[in-house]
């Protein structure tokens, strides 16, 4: 038992963050069978490139939108009904696909279900800032980095499974069944095993109640969090501009075409080179400053457009997916800087703003990827990598971390 309790200490693990952890495990499995395909379900569907791009915009740009409500409930009805609202939402998302085969009907049903990582994560990022010491937090974000990576990179290979059993059209609907079936079965769970959030009556007496605007927020973001949003933007375009075109590129568009399964197996080497440097990272990352992760993993981020380019084959891709897995490699702790620069009494909110301000902006580069995407996929992938250039550059630079 003492050796438990170590591991669970040196892990970040707490009763509720096991809970929201095992809730990411099921709901994200679902939804990755069918999400990873939706551009090959448009295509099937008669929708075209620009359908493609106006899917991966609205994702970006509902992920925005989403945010900051998310972070605003989970400050003002707790984690657990937060959740539990926005469960509901997405399961109606799926059902509109699941019923309506056209690929107007999936972008209508993307507008519910991208709800749910939206609203999730402030309210994630918040209870691992409250319930674990400051040296622990980056090992938190970690762990709930790593979990989702297992359904992330299980997903697509059942998702690749149902495509290759029922066709482009038939399959991806019956992942969405599965999704749907998942999400119920997560939604009784954390009814039942979340714990509600206790009362903290000096707390709320000493902050006001939760600001409905976002933009009267924009004074609590510090000078250091407004850098690192600029550098985050700019790489996010990087990932965002080719992200939707990268299944069509490795299932329609190269030399030696993969097919859907094994795109799959391509997805789950990237999810499995990530969940490997995850732990040590963290641990590294809580006995030192975070910056230096943050300028690698922003690398990572950089160069993966530029060598997908460069595949052609299956064995090639498995390089490139190795590299995007490494684009992990400071995540949790770029989103652990985020809440220890956010207020304590406001984390939640903070953390919101910094997704809304950022994805907003970024939406309108998945928007642009399609438009690249018709002009050629080396001017898609080669824009993309000098956005992150450029963003990379300017918070190796200028970027701080904790004093």
């Amino acid at each position: 038992m003492a050796s438990l309790k170590h591991i669970s200490d040196f892990l970040g693990l707490r009763k509720s963050t096991v809970v929201l952890l095992c809730m990411v495990i099921l709901v994200g499995m679902g939804e990755r069978m069918a999400e990873r395909f939706l551009p090959i379900y448009l295509i099937a569907l008669g929708g075209g490139a620009l359908s493609i791009g106006l899917l991966n915009g609205l994702d970006n740009l509902l992920s925005a939108l989403y945010s900051f409500p998310g972070g605003y409930l989970s400050d003002r009805i707790g984690t657990k009904r937060a959740l539990l609202v926005f469960n509901i939402v997405a399961m109606f998302g799926f059902l509109v696909v699941i019923l309506i085969p056209a690929w107007q009907a999936v972008l209508v049903g993307a507008v519910f279900f991208l709800s749910w990582t939206a609203i999730s994560l402030p309210a994630t990022m918040s209870l691992i800032a409250r319930v674990l010491p400051m040296n622990k937090r980056t090992m938190g974000v970690s762990m709930h980095s790593l979990v989702r990576r297992i359904p992330m990179g299980l997903g697509p290979i059942l998702g690749g499974l149902c495509i290759g059993l029922w066709g482009e059209r038939n399959g991806v609907r019956a992942a969405f069944v599965c999704a749907f079936l998942l999400s119920l079965v997560a939604t009784a769970l954390q009814q039942v095993l979340i714990e509600d959030e206790p009362p903290h009556p000096s707390k709320r007496k000493r902050s006001s109640a939760p600001e409905k605007n976002p933009l009267k927020l924009l004074h609590y973001m510090s000078p250091s969090l407004k850098r690192l949003l600029i550098s985050d933007i700019l790489v996010r375009f990087c990932e965002q501009i080719p992200y939707a075109f990268v299944v069509v590129w490795c299932i329609k568009t190269i030399v030696k075409p993969v097919t859907a399964f094994q795109f799959g197996i391509l997805t789950s080497i990237e999810m499995a080179t990530a969940m490997l440097v995850y732990i040590p990272v963290a641990y590294l990352a809580d006995k030192s400053t975070k910056k230096p992760f943050v300028v690698i993993t922003f690398v990572f981020f950089t160069f993966f457009p530029l060598v997908l380019l460069f595949c052609r084959s299956f064995g090639w891709l498995v390089l490139a997916f190795i590299l995007r897995g490494f684009k992990e490699f400071g995540e949790p702790t770029r989103k652990a800087l985020i809440m220890d620069l956010a207020p304590e009494d406001r984390k939640a909110a903070v953390f919101g703003l910094y997704y809304l301000l950022r994805d907003v902006i970024v939406s309108v580069a998945a928007f642009g990827g399609a438009f690249l995407w018709q002009i050629g996929p080396s001017t898609n992938f080669i824009v993309a990598f000098s956005c992150g250039i450029f963003g990379t550059v300017i918070f190796a630079l200028w970027g701080d971390d904790l004093s």
